[in-house]
């Protein structure tokens, strides 16, 4: 088979977040069980039609039978593997490829964290034998290390590094959906005066904690057609890593989203220039920087000059919602990656998706650009999407 065939095989044609921010009381499996109910609403469609499940938690070790046995449903097929916070994106195209095989019709992909009001996660990882002696504050340590190497080989400052949280504050001040959303704009100054987390990340370089759930539903293009609302067509995707462990990492200012990006606008015979948005795994300032020389907005050590220009009304709309540095964070971020970037296309196409502030939907989005993250710049995983004038 070549993987190339199953572009724009398949579509999205539900989606749903709820508990966004704090969600006290509820716990992750009803979070999570409430948004795929929410998104298979949305698609038009019953739960009973869902025969193919994909999930996984830091709550839940088997969180795909879980999640069904909560639901009352029997999948024919089902994937829980955890490759992080990338996760969801790798979930989307194996349910690409059995969709496009038949071995199912309806597939859901869905995550649920409570791990703002639940105190945290009860366990990250499992400790790294070659770290653990140093006793790192994971995961922070890992994308410190990472920052402080790109700032040593680019000439980059701190100041760099704010601009990223500095634009995904502007984006999430026209979100009402947005956890900062009433919290006003940042300064460089806020942000460099910050309480200090590892050096060179201060607390407002790192992500939010929150509580949050979302789920989508995928199916097959000609099934699609007949739903309620706009389908969005997976028109390429791709993953790839190279390490666990941030000490096993080839190069502390490259990912393999080198490969991932390279792999996935193939497949969907676009090329980055062709974005309308773009919607990157920012769980750190320094995530946005690396991903865009990585995935080709830029050549390497020139994102720390790009991201002038990733704000509100600039050139390259990055992480329209907010991102995880001020939208939602519920510990593993990138289906609230692939929710905004589906979002944007539906929005454009004329589909109610919420309300936004002037400036806050992009005009005349046509395709979007998802990217998650795993681990400590781990795994990675390029999805694009587009609408049907788009295959």
């Amino acid at each position: 088979m070549d993987i190339n065939e199953i572009r724009a095989k398949t579509a999205v044609v539900g989606l749903a977040e709820t508990g966004c921010g704090l969600a006290p009381g509820w716990n992750a499996m009803e979070l999570m069980a409430t948004a795929v109910y929410d998104a298979i609403d949305d698609a038009g469609l019953s739960i009973q039609e869902v025969d193919g499940l994909f999930a996984a938690t830091a709550f839940h070790s088997m969180a795909a039978m879980s999640l069904s046995e909560y639901l009352g449903i029997r999948p024919k097929f089902a994937d829980g593997s955890n490759i992080g916070g990338s996760s969801f994106l790798a979930h989307i195209l194996t349910a690409a490829i059995a969709l496009d095989a038949g071995l199912i019709n309806v597939a859901v992909i869905a995550y649920g964290s409570n791990q703002r009001s639940a105190g945290g996660f009860k366990t990250i990882s499992e400790a790294m034998p070659f770290e653990a002696q140093y006793d790192p504050r994971m995961p922070v340590s890992a994308y410190a290390l990472a920052a402080k190497r790109y700032m040593y080989e680019f000439n980059a400052s701190r100041e760099h590094l704010a601009q990223v949280a500095i634009a995904a504050r502007e984006w999430a001040l026209l979100n009402p959906r947005a956890y900062m959303h009433e919290k006003g704009p940042l300064t460089t100054e806020e942000i460099l005066s910050a309480r200090p987390i590892v050096d060179p990340l201060g607390k407002l370089d790192c992500c939010l904690v929150t509580d949050g759930a979302a789920a989508i539903v995928m199916t097959r293009s000609d099934k699609a057609k007949d739903t309620k609302n706009t389908p969005i067509y997976l028109l390429g995707a791709a993953m790839e890593h190279h390490h666990r462990m941030i000490s096993e990492m080839p190069n502390f200012t490259t990912t393999s989203a080198t490969d991932s990006g390279k792999r996935a606008f193939e497949m969907a015979g676009y090329k980055y220039s062709d974005m309308d948005t773009v919607q990157l795994y920012d769980a750190f300032t320094i995530n946005t920087i690396l991903f865009l020389e990585d995935l080709g907005f830029c050549k390497k050590g020139e994102g720390k000059d790009l991201i002038n220009g990733i704000n509100p009304g600039g050139s390259l709309p990055v992480n329209t919602n907010g991102g995880g540095l001020s939208c939602v964070h519920p510990g593993m971020y990138g289906l609230f990656v692939t929710l905004e970037a589906l979002r944007q296309l539906r929005n454009s196409a004329g589909d109610n998706v919420g309300v936004r502030k002037d400036g806050g939907w992009i005009e005349n989005a046509k395709i979007s650009l998802a990217h998650g993250n795993g681990g400590v710049l781990s795994s990675q995983v390029t999805n694009i999407w587009g609408l049907e004038e788009t295959i």
